[in-house]
């Protein structure tokens, strides 16, 4: 019997959650929309930010659980990898609200949590299973061998899925975020309206950096033969480039699955709240047998949830650390 407070601050969103017994009571999310007019996270901005929103968010998690700061057993907290101002915030306040109140620190890795993600509902996946790890900083296939043994097996040599996604709204002219707005007009675009490149990367590493470039090219030397043609073709760019980043994605996740020959199948990240890359993970279950599992959308982004269930486990098996850690912007598995 266990009630843990997570804490997730790692990039913009500040994030309180409350788990009682392995069961997410309270999930709260303070997005910010400073960053918006800049195109892209300014590392100051969120980390003030961050002390604005971390005290009303922790609160409305407590409210919203229905329990009081007396029935709270431990403090989980996103101790890396991440930016470093931001974590030093959510740091200091789990160090404090720990130290204030006598209870157990808990550091969770950030990409460990998204994996464990999978655990918040039902069903979830048997040990060992894979997960590809998809964010805008991470692109990563996790050989999962149980809570506490993760190994990554495939990853990124350059740039990270989520931010092909994102440099490529640059491009477009799309407003940041652009990931979602990509995903939104590739709703209604075809897919196989324009070819984009593969990168012949061996093993089971992804690389992303040639694809942007090609995106980059593509409309440079179009919009020089039609300076109208992002306007008239923006739903079909938008599908043919994420067409390609998913079949980049499953085409490694693939590999893997036969390499070590298992079934089990997962998704976590923000990118794995993209409805492209959903159905065609689907999709690909079906032609190999595979047992897929996608956490709920709220559990996807960066949130406290996650680091919830990661800290009711490390609580369980009486994983703490000292009043003396600090956040790590890069944090191995």
């Amino acid at each position: 019997m266990a009630t843990i407070l997570a804490i997730e601050s790692s990039c913009d969103e500040t994030s309180a959650a409350i788990c009682k017994d392995g069961k997410i009571l309270s999930n709260i999310i303070a997005t910010q929309a400073v960053h918006q007019k800049y195109g892209g996270v300014v590392p100051e901005l969120a980390s003030r930010a961050h002390q604005q929103n971390i005290i009303p968010v922790v609160q409305e998690a407590v409210a919203a659980a229905k329990i009081s700061k007396k029935d709270i057993d431990g403090v989980a907290f996103t101790r890396g990898p991440g930016l470093l101002g931001s974590l030093l915030v959510g740091t200091s306040f789990a160090k404090a609200f720990a130290l204030a109140n006598s209870l157990p620190l808990i550091e969770v890795n950030h990409m460990q949590a998204h994996v464990l993600a999978h655990f918040i509902d039902d069903p979830k996946p048997s040990f060992p299973f894979l997960c590809l790890t998809v964010s805008g900083g991470h692109t990563q296939i996790v050989l999962v061998k149980n809570y506490f043994d993760m190994e990554i097996v495939g990853e990124t040599n350059d740039d990270a899925a989520g931010e092909a996604f994102d440099k490529t709204a640059k491009i477009l002219g799309l407003p940041y975020p652009g990931g979602p707005l990509i995903d939104k007009y590739a709703r209604e675009g075809n897919p196989h309206a324009f070819a984009f490149p593969e990168p012949q990367i061996t093993g089971l590493d992804f690389s992303f950096s040639g694809l942007k470039t090609s995106i980059l090219y593509f409309v440079r030397d179009r919009q020089k033969e039609d300076p109208a043609f992002l306007e008239k073709n923006m739903a079909d760019i938008c599908a043919s480039v994420q067409y390609r980043i998913i079949t980049i994605l499953l085409n490694k996740l693939r590999k893997a699955a036969r390499q070590y020959r298992i079934s089990d199948v997962a998704i976590a990240g923000g990118v794995s709240a993209n409805s492209g890359l959903r159905t065609m993970l689907q999709e690909a279950a079906e032609k190999n047998g595979w047992q897929v599992f996608i956490p709920a959308f709220q559990y996807c982004t960066d949130n406290a949830g996650m680091i919830a269930i990661a800290g009711y486990y490390k609580y369980l098996n009486h994983d703490f650390v000292d009043q003396d850690v600090a956040p790590m912007a890069r944090m191995n598995f």
